[in-house]
């Protein structure tokens, strides 16, 4: 078997298995392919690989390509916007472990990272890597460089395009860890994990992380130091309802065009925070009281720091994770959370569907196209902000994660 970090030849295809991992042709997601695939490409995670998505600049026709990676877990598949080619993979494989694989030429071929992410040797702590489960570019000023988060709770970095990774100390060796995050105890159903890691792009230092559980994070010195960001941010769970940390966020998103504006979704509301100030404010109170303000993902428009969406779950108390009442919806404000309005058009009227944290992104266009994938292997698209939904594939396996990409090269 090739060694970690080489690229795979075709001589090697008969014994290697990686040489499974390219990306197949491109055939129809519908009735018709897209044409020119000249609109949005989605970069589709699931329990069982990796699909990619593209459509006509009209979004209204769309093509595939996949499975890559067929029989692994896909967590994340991030494309890079400073140069729109260098394409991440964060992946549990049954042969490599928890890894990330790197494309430039948007999964055609694939390396795999030569030092993937791990904690120090000797770690004091005695943790292991069981997943990376979420990537994020650095700064525009840092080219090459990535974070990703794992699971545990743990922080790491590359400098070189996602070939080499080493931990961040600052988070993982960090004095407090084991009070903030979920260790060696971790109360989060599928295991605990840091997500949501934020560069701010006014300052490659200015930093932002979340844990399921433990809470948010903020660091102001390239991750050498941490701090609590969580007032105001209720905890139902635990005995103190507004503690400084501990909390569950399942997204967190800074605003681009207002980089002092964040929105997370909590397993306790909808919140949103306007730096400097420190405490949270529950903006999900503003949602229908029978639908509640419980979900995982929460997504931005690029351009209008007051509009968001949301999809709720059902948040009772046997916590089914699925639609409310079995009613799809999508809810979107565009006055910061002062108010949310449903919807739904096109959507099932009746469904029971489940969106995790990464699995609902943007575009960039005008209008604004959102996007989601569900566990039941469905990825819906509205090209007008929602307005009606489109399905665009169906018979996936379960989607973990779906993001926008403008890669450069569309062959």
């Amino acid at each position: 078997m090739p060694g970690r970090g080489r690229a795979v030849s075709d001589t090697e295809s008969a014994i290697d298995p990686t040489a499974m991992y390219r990306r197949p042709a491109w055939e129809p997601s519908g009735a018709e392919p897209a044409v020119d695939r000249s609109g949005p490409v989605l970069l589709v995670g699931t329990r069982k690989g990796l699909w990619v998505l593209a459509a006509d600049t009209d979004r209204r026709r769309w093509s595939m390509a996949g499975p890559m990676f067929l029989g692994h877990i896909v967590n994340h598949a991030v494309l890079d916007p400073r140069d729109r080619s260098t394409l991440l993979v964060a992946a549990s494989t049954g042969h490599l472990g928890p890894t990330i694989f790197r494309s430039t030429d948007l999964g055609a071929t694939w390396w795999e990272a030569a030092e993937p992410p791990a904690f120090a040797e000797g770690d004091p702590l005695g943790r292991s890597l069981r997943s990376t489960f979420w990537l994020t570019p650095g700064h525009a000023d840092e080219p090459g460089a990535w974070y990703v988060g794992g699971s545990p709770q743990g922080l790491f970095r590359t400098e070189d395009g996602g070939d080499t990774w080493a931990p961040v100390s600052g988070w993982n060796d960090h004095p407090n860890f084991v009070e903030w995050a979920e260790w060696p105890e971790q109360g989060t159903p599928d295991g605990s994990m840091l997500h949501s890691v934020i560069v701010d792009p006014r300052d490659a230092r200015h930093l932002y992380l979340g844990l399921s559980g433990g809470g948010i994070f903020e660091s102001t010195d390239g991750g050498a130091d941490w701090a609590p960001l969580n007032l105001g941010v209720e905890a139902e769970f635990l005995p103190d309802p507004d503690p400084a940390y501990g909390q569950d966020p399942h997204c967190v998103r800074l605003h681009p065009a207002m980089p002092d504006r964040l929105y997370h979704q909590n397993h306790c509301g909808i919140y949103r925070l306007d730096r400097p100030g420190t405490r949270w404010t529950r903006i999900g109170d503003n949602m229908p009281r029978e639908v509640g303000d419980i979900g995982f993902p929460i997504e931005l428009h690029p351009r209008d720091p007051d509009t968001a969406w949301v999809f709720p779950m059902d948040g009772t108390d046997v916590w089914p994770r699925t639609s409310p009442d079995g009613r799809p919806a999508a809810y979107v404000t565009r006055d910061g959370g002062a108010s949310w309005q449903r919807q739904d058009s096109g959507l099932p009227a009746r469904g029971w569907l489940t969106v995790k944290r990464q699995a609902m992104c943007t575009d960039d266009a005008d209008p604004v196209g959102v996007y989601f994938g569900t566990t039941g292997g469905e990825v819906w698209a509205s090209a007008d902000e929602g307005g009606h939904w489109e399905l665009v594939v169906s018979h996936l396996p379960e989607i973990y994660s779906v993001e926008h990409a403008d890669p450069a090269d569309r062959s």
